[in-house]
């Protein structure tokens, strides 16, 4: 390879980020096949613009899907979702669901999540509580309320978040249209920036035709998955501001846990 040849190389290796084994595997090629060193480099050239074209192609589109998602839903007010909340642990073979509502003043990041006892669709397993700057999580079988200032960036996620998460702090990529509970759905899967976070991915269904995220599957580390499916999408609902406050009467029995 002649000095011109190995300045082109190192500059492809460079822009396309190739290991430097790949060199040996050129090398083989040439040798083997007596194919001239100028086409193998100009193939592998129009190969790796095609690839990183395409990437970037789902990239915009992903983008694309997302704002329009992220513009419709920051339109609303408040918004009310019936929601199923599925774990699932394939390697230990355990898998529940329970039903959930969801409360959502989106530009104040205030909500209130209600998640019901399986066994009782009337009975409140727990409730989350955000006024936008505090954070009430009640947990009826502990018979306590923990108060916490509201985490952004917190590891884990509730259903108020599966709305807005993609906006920071993500990597996203289109994965095409498929069919999800036999919804015409566009998928998308992102991918947090932050490698300490419990989770590798999101897969985002977005709604073709609603431009509305109808489910979120996330997958965590250890293999467990959990799948929130909108069941019910209701805009502008009318509720009292009280709806995203702390009342301790509706909460008798349970300990107030100040954690902040």
């Amino acid at each position: 390879m002649n000095i011109a040849l190995k300045d082109i190389w190192k500059l492809y290796q460079k822009l396309f980020k190739i290991k430097p084994v790949a060199y040996s595997t050129i090398l083989i090629a040439w040798n083997k096949n007596k194919i001239p060193m100028k086409k193998i480099l100009l193939y592998l050239l129009l190969t790796g613009l095609t690839f990183n074209y395409a990437f970037a192609q789902k990239d915009a589109d992903a983008k694309k899907i997302l704002n329009q998602v992220s513009k419709k839903y920051r339109s609303y007010d408040v918004i009310k979702t019936d929601f199923t909340f599925t774990y699932e642990n394939p390697q230990a073979g355990t898998k529940d669901s329970q039903m959930g509502t969801m409360i959502s003043r989106s530009k104040a990041n205030k909500y209130k999540v209600t998640i019901f006892n399986p066994d009782d669709k009337l009975a409140v397993d727990e409730e989350i509580i955000s006024d936008g700057k505090s954070q009430w999580t009640y947990v009826k079988k502990n018979k306590e309320v923990e108060l916490t200032d509201v985490d952004n960036s917190s590891e884990s996620l509730n259903p108020a978040q599966i709305f807005t998460v993609y906006e920071k702090g993500y990597k996203y990529i289109y994965n095409g249209d498929a069919k999800v509970d036999g919804k015409l759905c566009q998928v998308i899967d992102l991918t947090p920036e932050d490698e300490k976070k419990p989770f590798f991915k999101i897969r985002l269904s977005i709604d073709k035709a609603k431009k509305q995220i109808f489910s979120a599957m996330i997958f965590d580390k250890n293999g467990s998955r959990y799948n929130y499916v909108i069941r019910t999408f209701t805009p502008n609902v009318k509720v009292p501001e009280s709806t995203f406050t702390y009342d301790k009467k509706n909460y008798p029995g349970a300990e107030l846990v100040d954690l902040r």
